[in-house]
């Protein structure tokens, strides 16, 4: 199986920037979706970004124009530039990777992004 682990959180003022990692022990080419989700505290899981294959992506209508997706299958990561960032974007965020075969959806163990003064 492949393991996915993200990278990249932590503190930071509004207004600021972060670039969450999401790196795979594994090839990630055979996923044909990946996507970034967040869970900020008494809310459910949601849907931040995602991209497919081919490189198509699409986002949450609360982070179009601040972030970007973005997979390298060479390096078997995939990314979250995340600017602009606001005190409403603070959750954990998850990365996600769905593939044909079994077992078909993997997740991370999920990354703190903190945006405070």
């Amino acid at each position: 199986q492949v393991q996915l682990v993200e990278s990249g959180g932590g503190l930071v003022q509004p207004g600021g920037s972060l670039r969450l990692s999401c790196a795979a022990s594994g090839s990630i080419s055979s996923f044909y979706f990946m996507a970034w989700y967040r869970q900020a505290p008494g809310k459910q899981r949601e849907l931040v970004a995602g991209i497919t294959e081919d490189g198509s992506t699409n986002y949450a209508d609360s982070v179009q124009g601040r972030f970007t997706i973005s997979r390298d299958n060479a390096k078997n990561t995939m990314y979250l530039q995340m600017n602009s960032l606001k005190p409403e974007d603070t959750a954990v965020y998850y990365c996600n990777g769905k593939r044909l075969s079994v077992p078909s959806n993997y997740w991370g163990q999920g990354t703190q992004v903190t945006v405070s003064s």
